[in-house]
């Protein structure tokens, strides 16, 4: 039998701890009791726990990304965390989550098969409220995704797969495309009721709303890239040493890159009456000299002294020294 609850015994659960019914304390000492978990062998695990601790290493890496993102986009502080890691039968992944949902099904190019990203109702329609605007309630009662809303979050589920590729790039070059949205588990049939699938349970919180974003992988989608699914591989991939090619690809970006430059002429302080009374061809004398050196800027920080002057008809400043005060950083 499944260890899995679904959102029906999940609910009766807590009705019964909040009535009293069941006592907290006697589901603590049921907990420390040695139990005896029943194996099947006609359906053998087929993903190792090195395997296992490899998938949680990936997505503990991605949580972290998606959650940054997620907070920028939804403008606000939103956390995601790997609850677990385990694989189930595709049939009690169904029954597991609730009825109507959020399932994106995607593809990773150039593996083969689809995958799931189930994504709560309550977090979903608290994502969706907040990008239309809300403040990021989620619904007293969950329903299907009106046209609006399915395209939305077509998008932002969307973007949330692209942020699969860099901690999978360790392991494997992929390119994740969203297919379709369903939010019926019991019209989705991807693959046979049996098949084993890597469940990755993502526990996320948004302000006051708690909900799981599920990821769930057959087991024939990786099994071309099992042999790579181990912690030596991952990191030995991942820490090795930038090529000349990378470094001449950075110093580019980096020279391309557009650097404010301003010269300050002076600085005077004069009163808002002053100010108002400004006209054409008033001057403002400032405290510094015509023979002083002018500061210039770059970003936030005098970083050379130059002498004002005219260059093919246009202003221009000549460097006449370096500020060579400050970090090395700066």
């Amino acid at each position: 039998m499944s260890e899995v609850l679904s959102q029906n015994e999940i609910d009766a659960l807590l009705s019964a701890l909040s009535s009293g019914s069941v006592d907290a304390n006697e589901l603590k000492e049921e907990q420390t009791r040695k139990k005896v978990k029943v194996y099947d062998f006609r359906r053998p695990s087929k993903f190792s726990k090195d395997q296992i601790h490899t998938l949680q290493v990936i997505y503990e890496n991605y949580s972290r990304s998606l959650g940054t993102y997620l907070s920028a986009q939804l403008r606000a502080p939103v956390t995601m965390e790997v609850l677990s890691v385990e694989q189930l039968t595709y049939e009690e992944f169904i029954r597991s989550i609730p009825n109507p949902t959020i399932m994106n099904i995607f593809s990773l190019y150039p593996l083969e098969g689809s995958a799931i990203m189930e994504i709560n109702p309550n977090l979903g329609f608290a994502f969706l409220d907040r990008l239309l605007g809300g403040p990021g309630y989620a619904p007293t009662k969950t329903r299907p995704l009106t046209e609006i809303e399915l395209t939305v979050m077509e998008k932002i589920a969307q973007r949330m797969l692209d942020y699969l590729q860099e901690p999978w790039e360790g392991i494997i070059e992929m390119s994740p495309s969203l297919d379709r949205v369903e939010t019926n588990p019991q019209f989705t049939q991807l693959v046979s009721p049996a098949e084993i699938m890597m469940i990755v349970s993502l526990e996320t919180q948004m302000g006051d709303v708690v909900g799981m974003v599920n990821i769930c992988i057959p087991f024939l989608m990786l099994e071309p890239i099992m042999d790579k699914l181990n912690v030596h591989y991952y990191y030995s991939s991942t820490s090795s040493r930038s090529t000349p090619e990378d470094t001449v690809a950075i110093r580019t970006k980096l020279e391309n890159a557009f650097v404010p430059v301003k010269v300050l002429l002076g600085r005077t302080i004069i009163t808002v009456k002053d100010l108002l009374e400004l006209s054409p061809g008033d001057i403002v004398p400032l405290e510094r000299s015509i023979k002083n050196d002018l500061e210039v800027v770059i970003g936030q920080y005098t970083k050379f002294l130059g002498r004002p002057g005219v260059y093919d008809n246009k202003f221009a400043v000549q460097i006449s020294h370096i500020i060579e005060e400050g970090n090395e950083d700066e």
